[in-house]
């Protein structure tokens, strides 16, 4: 019964000592940018918005569905 318990405190400990042991060992570095860019000036709102109410609309669909709850067996 010792084993189990030892195996699962050891496996505590490796899970609780992981992160502590790993710390940050190197500087984050940022990804050089030209000018005033960004990423999201050119990004096609209008196609994300579209695809966003395609969801909405597909998730309504679905949720009002066809609502045949009588049962079949007599």
């Amino acid at each position: 019964m010792k084993l189990p318990s030892l195996a699962l405190a050891s496996a505590a400990l490796a899970l609780a000592a992981s992160p502590v042991l790993a710390g940050p060992t190197f500087e984050r570095a940022t990804a050089p940018l030209m000018g005033d860019e960004s990423e999201a000036v050119g990004a096609p709102i209008l196609l994300l918005a579209a695809l966003g109410a395609a969801v909405v609309a597909g998730a309504v669909v679905v949720a009002s569905g066809d609502d045949d709850d009588n049962p079949v067996s007599p």
